[in-house]
């Protein structure tokens, strides 16, 4: 039985990891900024924490493992995104993709690295995304956040070496989840941008729904936690997303993956 710390564990992609990992005899603690969204099921602990706040982080995180005595795994998994032009998005709504994104991850992740690295053991899950190499037309602070977050994630790794604690990039590509009706849209811009906008809105929403269930990502988290020697990253969706593309658009030139991304999205 594993001791799972877990954000975002009250909709979608972490609400699917906690039923899965709860089944099969893990103990989670699950965080959301509302606890009344976290289902009460055994061995289900619900922990108060927002992302957006760096003050309300470490005593949530402190508080649930003083109640679990250590954490096996830590899953970065909370989320959410912003779609609008780059040319109108405000500071202020990078700084809040970014926060929520990246830094309140990485203050986690540094509370993981600590408590895990003191008993030379442990598995930290940052849930990042396949958008951090194939960005998504109007989600720029999103993408970026993520990719950010990547990078750390990396980093880290080449830092820890044989400390014992395993650290993974897990990238989702699409997931059928509530996750588009809660991005926040720019009211503002220029009506030049319209028809793309609308059109890359409608991939997106066509892509979401005909994508794999977040039972997917859940089971590759189950996989992740048993395994002795897990992946440094690795891509999780359907097929093309998550073997083809990414192949694809590693080895083409910068200019023919913009090409092709514009295609895909139809601007």
């Amino acid at each position: 039985m594993k001791k799972v710390f877990l954000t975002g564990a009250s909709s979608g992609i972490g609400l699917a990891i906690a039923k899965l990992l709860i089944a099969q005899g893990h103990e989670v603690w699950g965080t959301s900024r509302n606890l009344e969204r976290i289902p009460k099921l055994p061995r289900l602990h619900p922990v108060r924490l927002d992302l957006t706040d760096p003050h309300s982080i470490e005593e949530p995180f402190n508080q649930a493992l003083a109640e679990a005595g250590h954490f096996d795994v830590v899953i970065n998994n909370a989320g959410s995104g912003h779609f609008g032009p780059v040319e109108f998005l405000s500071g202020q709504e990078i700084a809040s993709q970014f926060q929520i994104l990246v830094f309140g991850q990485v203050q986690l992740m540094r509370l993981a690295l600590h408590m895990m690295r003191a008993r030379r053991e442990g598995l930290i899950i940052n849930v990042t995304s396949l958008a951090s190499r194939l960005p998504v037309p109007f989600m720029a602070a999103y993408n970026a956040a993520k990719a950010a977050m990547a990078s750390f994630t990396m980093t880290t790794q080449i830092e820890l070496g044989d400390s014992g604690v395993r650290l993974v990039d897990l990238q989702p590509g699409d997931i059928c989840t509530e996750f588009n009706q809660a991005v926040s849209k720019s009211t503002q811009g220029d009506p030049s941008y319209d028809t793309k906008v609308a059109k890359t809105w409608d991939v997106s929403e066509r892509n979401m729904k005909k994508a794999p269930k977040p039972d997917l990502v859940a089971r590759q988290v189950l996989k992740l936690i048993s395994a002795v020697h897990p992946p440094p990253r690795i891509t999780v969706g359907d097929a093309f997303q998550s073997k083809i593309a990414p192949l694809i658009f590693r080895f083409l030139p910068q200019r023919v993956s913009i090409w092709g991304l514009r295609r895909y999205y139809k601007i």
